[in-house]
C-alpha cells in the first residue's frame, strides 16, 4: 500500500518506517568492533580467573583485585591499556593531535588514579557480561528443551520449571537480551575508556598549545613566502619596466643585476621556507635581519626608488625576533612603495630609542588611497607587530604614505 506524502510529493511506502528502524537496530550487530569490545571485557577477566586455579573462595578474587589495582599504578600499564582500547574499542589506530584514548605513560598522580579505577570497573564490568554470556544461552536452551518435553539441564541462573509447548515462544528472548548486552556492553566500555583512559586536563592542555604552535607556524611561513617572493617580483617587474622604457643598455646591464640578485635572494629564503615544511624537526638557518636591511634599500635604489635611509641606535643589539620581525615589516613596506607608487623617492627611518624599535616608511602618494584593509601586505605589517606586543599605523599622512611601527625590545 503506498501513501501519498503531500509534503515532499512522493510517495511512502507503509512500513518502511519499520523497516529502517529494524535495519538501525540490526547494524551493530554487522560491525566487527562490536565483537571486539565484547572480546575486550571477555580478556579483562583472564587474570582473575587464573587465581580460581589456587582456590574458589572469595579471598582470592580478591586478591586479583588488589595486585590489578596495584599495577595501575605503574606508569606503563597506561601505554598497554591504551594501545588495546585502541585496538579493540575503537577498531583502528588513531592518529592525530586530538586524541580520544591515550597511549603515553601515566606522569601524574591523577593519571594513575584513572587507570586503577579503569582496570577494577573493566574487571567488573567483564565479569558481568561474562555471567550473562553463558547464563543467557543456556536459559533459552532450556526453555526450547522443556517445550519439547525434556527435562532441562538445570544450569541455568533462572530456573525453568514445568513442560509447556508456549515455552517455545519464549525461548528467542534471552538471545536477543545477550544482543542487547553483546551491543550496549562494548558502547559504554568505550565511554569508559574515554574518560579514563583519555588525556588528562593537562595533556589537552599541552596538545592545545602544540596546534597553537603549528597554526602560529604556518601563519609565519605564509608571511614570510609573501614577502619574500612578492618583494621579488614586485622588484623584477618594476626592473624590467623601467630598462624597456630606457633604451640604454648600461641600465638595462644594472637591471638585469639588480632582477638576479634579488631573485636568488627569494630562491634562498623559498628554499628554507620548504626546508621547514620538509622536516619540521629540522633546526631553521638563520632568517634575515635588520642588520642586513642594506640589501632591501640597494634593491629598491636599483628599481628607481629614491631611498634615504636613517639609522638611529644600536641594530645589532636587537633581540632576534625583533630584529627578523622589523627586517620583514620594512621588506613589505618598501615592496608597497615600488608596486603602488613606483621610482618615487622615499625616506626610511630605523631608530633604536631605550626599549622600543621604531620603523617609519614614507613615500609621496601617486595612487588612489587603497581602501580600508585592502591587501594582505598592510595586514601582515600589524599582524606582525601585534605578535610582538607592539603596534603599526598604516594609511596616509599629509600628503603622503606612511607606514609607522613600534616594536617594544623586552
Amino acid at each position: 500500500m503506498e501513501i501519498a506524502s503531500p509534503v515532499r510529493g512522493r510517495s511512502v511506502v507503509s512500513g518502511g518506517w519499520h523497516d529502517d528502524a529494524m535495519v538501525r537496530m540490526l547494524r551493530p550487530l554487522t560491525r566487527a568492533v562490536t565483537y571486539t569490545r565484547w572480546l575486550h571485557l571477555l580478556v579483562a577477566i583472564v587474570w582473575s580467573s587464573l587465581w580460581l586455579f589456587i582456590d574458589e573462595a572469595w579471598w582470592t578474587q580478591v586478591t586479583a583485585a588488589v595486585l590489578l589495582g596495584l599495577a595501575g599504578l605503574v606508569p606503563i600499564t597506561r601505554v598497554v591499556e591504551g594501545f588495546q582500547a585502541r585496538l579493540l574499542l575503537l577498531g583502528r589506530r588513531q592518529d592525530g593531535e586530538s586524541e580520544e584514548i591515550v597511549t603515553t605513560p601515566s606522569v601524574t598522580w591523577a593519571d594513575r588514579g584513572r587507570t586503577v579505577v579503569w582496570l577494577e570497573a573493566r574487571l567488573v564490568f567483564g565479569w558481568l557480561v561474562a555471567h550473562l554470556s553463558v547464563q543467557l544461552p543456556l536459559l533459552a536452551v532450556d526453555l526450547a528443551t522443556t517445550a519439547f518435553g525434556t527435562e532441562p539441564a538445570g544450569d541455568g541462573f533462572v530456573p525453568v520449571k514445568g513442560q509447556h509447548w508456549w515455552h517455545a515462544l519464549l525461548a528467542p528472548l534471552p538471545l536477543l537480551l545477550l544482543a542487547v548486552v553483546v551491543v550496549w556492553s562494548g558502547h559504554l566500555v568505550t565511554v569508559l575508556a574515554k574518560r579514563l583512559l583519555g588525556p588528562s586536563p593537562a595533556e589537552r592542555m599541552a596538545a592545545l598549545e602544540e596546534r597553537t604552535e603549528q597554526l602560529l607556524e604556518r601563519t609565519r611561513i605564509a608571511r614570510e613566502l609573501h614577502d619574500s617572493i612578492g618583494h621579488a617580483l614586485t622588484v623584477a617587474v618594476v626592473q624590467a619596466g623601467a630598462a624597456r622604457a630606457a633604451g640604454d643598455p648600461e641600465f638595462t646591464d644594472r637591471a638585469l643585476s639588480a632582477i638576479e640578485e634579488t631573485g636568488r635572494a627569494a630562491l634562498e629564503d623559498l628554499e628554507r621556507v620548504l626546508g621547514v615544511l620538509r622536516e619540521s624537526q629540522k633546526p631553521v638557518s638563520s632568517r634575515p635581519t635588520l642588520v642586513d636591511a642594506d640589501r632591501l634599500l640597494e634593491s629598491a635604489r636599483a628599481s628607481g626608488a629614491k631611498v634615504d635611509a636613517e639609522v638611529t641606535g644600536p641594530v645589532d643589539t636587537l633581540p632576534g625576533p625583533v630584529s627578523r620581525e622589523g627586517y620583514r615589516i620594512l621588506q613589505e613596506a618598501l615592496t608597497n612603495v615600488l608596486r603602488h607608487a613606483g621610482a618615487v623617492p622615499a625616506h626610511v627611518s630605523v631608530q633604536v630609542t631605550g626599549d622600543t624599535l621604531v620603523l617609519a616608511i614614507r613615500n609621496p602618494l601617486t595612487d588612489p588611497v587603497p581602501g580600508p584593509g585592502r591587501g594582505s601586505g598592510l595586514r601582515g605589517i600589524r599582524e606582525r607587530a601585534a605578535l610582538l606586543g607592539g603596534r603599526a599605523r598604516t594609511g596616509p599622512d599629509e600628503g603622503g604614505w606612511q607606514v609607522h611601527v613600534e616594536l617594544p625590545l623586552s
